[in-house]
């Protein structure tokens, strides 16, 4: 849109505030701020709040909400030969070059107390290595296993783009060439009040947010990156979220059982922990499968047992998938398929006095779960919290940096004790994917070797 598109919307929109403050600019910077609006979707942030006008949400039915088939951990000599057999075909594919790795990566660590990008913070047990730093080892381990190129997507707002890249170049692509690793950037919508007004962020731009993480698929498709890998033969995208340095990256096992099954979209899920751990569940609604939102629960409901005593509703959403390159155009095909969610937030920006005001801000974004519902045949896998579930959203307490250092050194002080080695209590352990990707490597690195871990120990 150009300039005078812009302040006509705005004008049909009953945006005076807005359109008063661009005349009191000089030209200089009323071209600037034009140029800011040109980037931001302003009719769909219109579009959206018309419709959630008046709306005041409403829970998910739990009368059509069913368990949905799931591949649990095998037990059975039959589900251990499927097992076998799905990372045989997953394998496959990594060396097929058919898969590459999407991080979503567009958040900052504020709510940790951390100044920069969430995949910058020092995360590991020794070394304090950076979630981005263990993802691009595990990709270079696995490259190396496989002989295979991996390519690395990561998914940035436009708040951090600049700066993660800066945080790679510096760093040599953590040992990726730089060929490999892909960076695109999310969409960003305008934050409006809950009277429909916009906000202002700055004198030259509008205050904005990510389109959520269900963005990330729009952007892979919108800024061409898709079309270009299906161009080198991808075919499928393994996904997760920056926060959980125990992500097991491109999972043999998953990508196999994702293709044995034809499926668009496939999930990880965990058993819920206890009772009140607040996370999306994977279920089937209206005889789809899907995520339900803890909070589309009655308290009740998400607290109930079922007939043995065990929780009711216990399979946990983790935000790692596999996801069909073929499945990502057709939801972009004719025009975004994902539904928008909308969320009421404290927000801060300038009064029309050009102070800075903490105030309600309605945010619309998308989650990409809900592309589930949308597939003509979805996938589910559970696995071992301990093993792959430990994500950094707090800084204190529960899915805090401490408990997901801990996690990975328990993880860690198990590999070394089961390969025979003898660890002293309380010390530190770390193995970089690099020395070993996953317990069974361990094991044949240090077969025959007596190993005694007396002090924390890096395995590099």
């Amino acid at each position: 849109m150009d300039s005078q598109s812009i302040l006509d919307l705005l004008e049909r929109h009953g945006q005076p505030h807005i359109l008063g403050h661009v005349q009191r600019l000089s030209p200089g910077k009323r071209e600037v701020f034009c140029r800011n609006l040109a980037r931001l979707n302003l009719p769909l942030a219109f579009q959206l709040y018309g419709e959630f006008s008046g709306q005041k949400g409403s829970r998910t039915d739990l009368s059509s909400i069913g368990p949905a088939p799931i591949i649990s951990i095998p037990k059975t000599p039959e589900e251990i030969q499927r097992r076998e057999k799905a990372i045989h075909l997953g394998e496959a594919l990594i060396r097929g070059n058919q898969v590459a790795v999407l991080i979503v990566a567009g958040g900052q660590g504020t709510r940790l107390g951390f100044p920069g990008p969430k995949g910058f913070f020092p995360i590991s047990p020794v070394k304090k290595k950076p979630l981005f730093q263990l993802f691009a080892e595990s990709i270079q381990a696995l490259s190396t296993r496989y002989r295979a190129g991996m390519p690395l997507l990561v998914m940035t707002s436009q708040e951090n783009r600049e700066e993660t890249e800066t945080f790679f170049e510096s760093r040599g692509f953590f040992g990726l060439p730089k060929s490999q690793v892909h960076f695109f950037c999310q969409g960003m919508l305008p934050t409006l009040t809950p009277g429909g007004k916009l906000i202002l962020g700055d004198e030259t731009s509008l205050l904005a947010n990510p389109d959520g993480h269900g963005g990330s698929l729009k952007a892979l498709y919108e800024s061409g990156l898709a079309g270009r890998l299906k161009g080198q033969g991808v075919s499928e995208i393994f996904y997760f979220q920056v926060d959980n340095p125990l992500a097991k990256i491109a999972d043999p096992a998953f990508i196999g059982y994702h293709r044995q099954e034809g499926a668009d979209i496939s999930t990880k899920v965990v058993r819920r922990q206890n009772l009140e751990e607040k996370v999306g569940i994977y279920g089937m609604v209206n005889g789809k499968p899907a995520i339900i939102e803890y909070s589309d629960f009655s308290p009740k409901d998400y607290r109930s047992r079922d007939e043995q005593g065990n929780i009711r509703y216990w399979a946990g959403n983790m935000a790692i998938h596999m996801i069909s390159l073929s499945f990502v155009d057709r939801l972009n095909r004719r025009g975004f398929a994902l539904p928008y969610h909308r969320a009421v937030k404290e927000v801060e920006g300038l009064d029309p006095a050009g102070r800075n005001e903490k105030m309600a801000g309605l945010k619309f974004e998308t989650f990409v779960f809900d592309s589930i519902p949308l597939a003509q045949k979805a996938c589910c896998m559970e696995v071992v919290r301990e093993e792959e579930f430990a994500p950094v959203k707090n800084q204190t307490g529960i899915d805090s940096p401490d408990t997901a250092r801990q996690a990975m050194n328990s993880l860690f002080r198990r590999w070394l004790t089961e390969a025979g080695g003898e660890v002293a209590p309380n010390v530190q352990v770390e193995i970089s994917p690099l020395f070993a990707l996953d317990q069974e490597e361990l094991a044949e690195k240090l077969k025959g070797k007596k190993v005694v871990v007396g002090e924390d120990t890096y395995f590099g």
